[in-house]
């Protein structure tokens, strides 16, 4: 279907969005907003500025989810087209209202936000746009252009010289030559790097040729002789070395530790820069009247403005960002996000220690808020996975149930009578074997004692993985530090949880004989409550809650003040786990004078109800985990979906209770690197996050619940049919004959002079007629791409290139049919050449949008039992 034109609000020049859109992208030209179409989106060039804005269009999306406002600043840019864009942005910002997080993006720096709404990697154009031309033209074949790749999960090609001198060891490179693609991979790349690069590669195979290009790939030279030859025909020779790999110049996503907080107001015709803290910053640093600048280590600038502040002041906000980046020295790409009071974004929230408030429970763009204590259903946790995420809750805590202890290095089974006492002074293993969705799962829990030394620590890893090969890899791994246990880790005892000090023998009774003894007891049910040994003197009471104090002549269990029937219930349960004497009953300000003298005398002792932490104003992050240099390196994934994990990935989601470490079956890395990295991960926070939040090791293939319910939409069978890198290119080695044909018959001269057969590949389609263009697929036609007539090749291996769009529809009319001729409608009332098995794929693009709620390229996209289940709900199938 044609791209419907973009309508214009004259009175602000302005264009007036279509609501189905997820993204809206404009170039700056002629100091002028101009609609960029569709199919161009991930195209950029150097010399202009854009425009992007992503309003969410997910399920999920709360109503008051925050929409994203992006100006884009090309290397070559005028600073006049940047004034421009910036005062367009304005514009927008004050149409949109406030709900918008605005961002300044420079070429090759862009934020992870910015790099998360083009899946398939963007593509930098050298020069500019010549007025009336088209971004990009399908069908094109007199093409010769070299294009750089880079990156691992946000991957960017941009044009660069065509010669051997702009190739390097370390990165990927296409030769483009309109009718054939050759991606040479440099010898240092990685798999993962090859992958992402071939996914670039094959999309511009569909944009750009509409999926008839042949595409060749180079993972050896030795042995790719045939598309080498087509190489040095058009670079000539290579002569000397190749260069080692060039090190980027943007600053990689270590975690920074060190943020400050700035306050920033003009002063006259002064601008004062007032600081006031540094991490770990609180969020009542940040008063409602004024705006402030967040400096996260230079490598990225954040501005908050107060929902009282001027608007003066709001206006400023982008030059004040940059008046301050030019004072502290930092480079003129450093990325500026400007949010609102109220709209913050997740990665500005995890700058702080906290954040709460009625903007954090109703904002949320995952609709993820605080939970009502309700009894819990198994299947509900099993049907809806969302809710065993937010709850931390695999099931109920009813399945089988093994503890290990770390004995001599080794482990050593527990009594099942003894399973649910624990000690400070040791490390445990427990094995969680249950039920989900007719599947057995597996969560290994690695507990380890505050008072545990480092050699048992250890042990305890090595322990976990010798009983991870007896399941042949099937563990969940969760490892949990005494006193941040996960609610289901205190299920599966039943309450019955008693953690003493020390390290010796699991049974109570022959540890209570000899001294004065106090113990802790927290919770309200089977699923929350633990009791933990504590020092025994006056100071440890807190009037919230209950304890058990212990002596060789008495027993008293104490009831604070501000504790609950349901908590005195619990503790008349669990108090027989530790000792059979009869308990003697002490209410707060009742007790006996042997009590205090028990405990050494009185003491002051917290006596104010306890509050739960309010987590509700955090989000989940993922981010792409890789080591440079030693160090942890983050690239963030915003918007993530099922889609983001590759099998080559270590991906970390931080759901900020609870850290889940995520390993591709291909990836080359160690579990206890991984968990270092999660480790490392919380110790550089700037937020300065507790050590002790869980770490838990996801495996792919064997994903819990508690993770996949993070996720909007979860296919189980996604793994079943994922081809690797290898498989992918190795796929249709048939296919090489094309190219074979044409080496066989004319020897590929090494001067740069092509001999007539390859004078003839190399030009393209010069002589092509327009009725051999007219078969391939249109950008007009419905949205989506035909079947191809090519295949992708080489001379190594050669890769398949499968269409995400089904294969046999053709579409009958270049605007789409109506609706009503496709709903519900038997075979035999279709109009005339619509398949009866793809009924949807005749709808315009608009229809579309607004019958699904996605684009037909997310629909064609998911598992195909989904597609069926969700067109025989809506009428079409």
């Amino acid at each position: 279907m044609a791209e419907r034109p973009m309508r214009m609000d004259t009175n602000k020049g302005l264009p007036a969005m279509e609501s189905h859109r997820d993204l809206h992208i404009w170039i700056i030209e002629n100091l002028k907003m101009v609609p960029v179409p569709r199919r161009a989106y991930r195209n950029f060039f150097e010399e202009h500025c854009y425009i992007v804005l992503h309003v969410p269009q997910s399920l999920k999306a709360t109503q008051g989810a925050s929409k994203d406002l992006h100006y884009w600043v090309g290397k070559e840019a005028s600073r006049d087209a940047e004034d421009a864009a910036g005062s367009f942005v304005q514009h927008l910002q004050e149409a949109l209202g406030g709900a918008t997080v605005q961002h300044r993006e420079a070429q090759g720096h862009e934020s992870a936000c910015f790099l998360s709404y083009f899946r398939r990697g963007i593509i930098y154009r050298k020069g500019g746009l010549a007025s009336g031309l088209s971004h990009v033209e399908t069908n094109m074949y007199n093409i010769q252009r070299l294009l750089h790749i880079r990156g691992r999960k946000h991957v960017s090609a941009a044009e660069v010289e065509l010669s051997w001198n702009s190739f390097n060891k370390g990165d990927i490179f296409l030769l483009d030559l309109g009718r054939m693609m050759i991606q040479w991979n440099g010898p240092k790349t990685s798999i993962a790097e090859k992958a992402r690069g071939l996914a670039l590669t094959r999309s511009l195979q569909d944009q750009e040729r509409g999926g008839r290009a042949q595409i060749g790939v180079v993972d050896d030279e030795a042995k790719a002789t045939d598309l080498m030859q087509i190489m040095e025909a058009v670079l000539g020779c290579r002569v000397g070395n190749l260069h080692a790999t060039t090190p980027t110049k943007s600053i990689n996503q270590l975690q920074k530790p060190s943020v400050r907080l700035y306050h920033v107001y003009e002063k006259g015709k002064d601008l004062v820069v007032q600081e006031l803290a540094t991490c770990p910053l609180t969020q009542d640093l940040l008063q409602k009247e004024d705006c402030y600048i967040l400096d996260q280590g230079g490598f990225k600038i954040y501005v908050w403005q107060g929902c009282m502040s001027s608007l003066q002041e709001k206006k400023a906000s982008f030059r004040r960002a940059l008046g301050f980046i030019q004072a502290k020295g930092y480079p003129s790409y450093t990325n500026v996000e400007v949010v609102n009071d109220g709209t913050e974004s997740a990665a500005f929230k995890q700058l702080f220690q906290s954040w709460s408030g009625e903007q954090g429970k109703n904002k949320n763009p995952r609709g993820i808020g605080k939970l009502l204590q309700v009894k819990l259903d198994v299947g509900k946790l099993h049907s809806q996975p969302e809710l065993a995420a937010q709850l931390r809750m695999v099931d109920d805590g009813s399945g089988e149930v093994e503890v290990w202890c770390i004995q001599d290095l080794r482990r050593q089974p527990v009594d099942p009578k003894h399973r649910g006492q624990l000690c400070a002074g040791s490390c445990y293993l427990v094995l969680y074997t249950y039920r989900n969705m007719g599947h057995i799962q597996y969560l290994l829990y690695l507990w380890q004692g505050l008072q545990a030394s480092a050699q048992e620590i250890k042990a305890l890893s090595s322990n976990a993985e010798e009983l991870d090969l007896l399941y042949h890899g099937a563990l969940v791994h969760e490892h949990v530090t005494m006193g941040s246990e996960p609610p289901h880790f205190l299920a599966i005892f039943q309450g019955q949880l008693v953690v003493f000090q020390g390290s010796t023998a699991h049974s109570g009774k022959e540890q209570l004989t000899s001294a004065t003894r106090l113990f802790h007891m927290r919770g309200t049910d089977n699923h929350n409550t633990w009791t933990e040994e504590v020092p025994a003197r006056a100071s440890s009471l807190n009037s919230s809650d209950i304890f058990l104090l212990v002596t060789a002549s008495f027993c008293y269990l104490w009831f604070g003040k501000g504790c609950s029937g349901d908590q005195r219930e619990m503790a008349r349960t669990v108090v027989t786990v530790i000792s059979k004497e009869n308990k003697e009953i002490v209410l707060e300000g009742q007790e006996p004078p042997h009590f205090w003298e028990a405990l050494g005398g009185r003491a002051p002792y917290p006596s104010n109800k306890r509050l739960p932490v309010d987590m509700s104003g955090f989000q989940p992050r993922l981010f792409e985990c890789s080591s440079q240099t030693g160090h942890l390196v983050l690239t963030e994934v915003v918007f993530f979906s099922q889609e983001d994990l590759d099998k080559y990935d270590v991906m970390l989601l931080d759901t900020w209770q609870e850290i889940f470490l995520w390993l591709g079956e291909a990836a080359s890395q160690q579990k206890q690197e991984v968990v270092a990295w999660g480790q490392e991960y919380l110790r550089t926070h700037p937020a300065g996050r507790s050590l002790a939040t869980p770490i838990v090791l996801v495996k792919q293939g064997h994903e819990p619940p508690t993770f996949t319910g993070w996720f909007l939409t979860w296919d189980p069978y996604k793994w079943t049919n994922n081809q690797s890198y290898e498989e992918v290119v190795e796929g249709s080695l048939g296919a090489v004959s094309a190219i074979s044909e044409i080496t066989a018959m004319s020897r590929w001269p090494v001067s740069g002079r092509a001999g007539p057969l390859a004078q003839q590949a190399l030009k393209g389609s010069e002589d092509s007629s327009e009725n051999e263009l007219e078969l391939g697929p249109k950008a007009d036609c419905g949205g989506a791409s035909t079947s191809r007539s090519t295949s992708t090749s080489t001379s190594t291996s050669t890769s398949t290139s499968t269409s995400s769009y089904p294969s046999s529809p053709r579409c009958v009319s270049n605007g789409g049919l109506p609706r009503e001729q496709l709903m519900h409608q038997a075979a035999e009332d279709l109009p005339e050449g619509v398949d009866p098995a793809h009924k949807e794929f005749y709808l315009s693009d608009s229809d579309f949008q607004d019958i699904f709620g996605k684009s037909k390229e997310e629909f064609y996209s998911m598992a195909k039992w989904r597609q069926q289940q969700q067109k025989k709900q809506l009428g079409f199938f």
